[in-house]
């Protein structure tokens, strides 16, 4: 039996997994592909060979922006279908986001969506990486690319999005505290929102200095 006190953190890689077979099972907006594998086991040797279906819908970026003067934030409301037998309904507060082009980078779709879901220009040396994540890496491949950009959100306002893409997306500017209560009173839901505004939470007396 292993130590489990002396094992090493993340001993296994790529190069620990065999992929026999990926298939693609399912094309629409979205993708799914199944896939037989098997990998290397803690204790020695290989697992047996094993089939999983992935959720393939690319990766996305999130957006903050926070504007220091005010100590304000903007978020957005759309309407977003998996959230249709939630608790709070299918409206949601969100970042704004967004995903891949071919050959973007993920700084240039934060920039690009800021102005598509907000009409907010936002400059490339106010943004500020805060993390990558997996949405949900038990069944699905997403990485989510999350950022936070120094703005000014006086007369921020209106209804935006590509009506091409079925967008209707309300702005709305509020108070750091105010979206700090709305994350506590659970009316907030969206994974890369929570974990922005907690981060910002974090780091706000850094940030601040930073865009002074």
């Amino acid at each position: 039996m292993i130590n489990m006190t002396k094992a090493p953190l993340l001993r296994f890689n790529l190069a620990d997994i065999e992929v026999i077979e990926k298939s693609r099972k399912y094309q629409g907006f979205f993708a799914i592909d199944e896939y037989l594998f098997r990998h290397k086991l803690y204790q020695g040797g290989y697992s047996k060979v094993l089939k999983r279906e992935v959720f393939e819908r690319g990766d996305a970026v999130g957006l903050l922006p926070y504007d220091p003067v005010t100590d304000s934030v903007i978020l957005i409301e759309q309407f977003r279908s998996g959230a249709l037998r939630s608790k709070t309904g299918p409206w949601q507060l969100e970042l704004i986001a967004g995903m891949f082009s071919e050959n973007e980078v993920p700084l240039e779709v934060a920039i690009r969506e800021a102005k598509e879901e907000a009409n907010l220009e936002i400059r490339p040396e106010k943004v500020i990486k805060v993390m990558d994540y997996l949405s949900s890496a038990g069944g699905m491949s997403e990485c989510i690319h999350l950022y936070c950009a120094c703005v000014d959100s006086e007369n921020v306002s209106g209804v935006f999005g590509l009506a091409s893409e079925g967008e209707d997306i309300l702005v709305h500017v509020m108070s750091r505290q105010d979206a700090q209560k709305l994350l506590e009173q659970g009316k907030i839901l969206n994974a890369a929102t929570i974990i922005a505004l907690q981060w910002l939470a974090l780091n706000l007396d850094k940030l601040k200095s930073s865009w002074k």
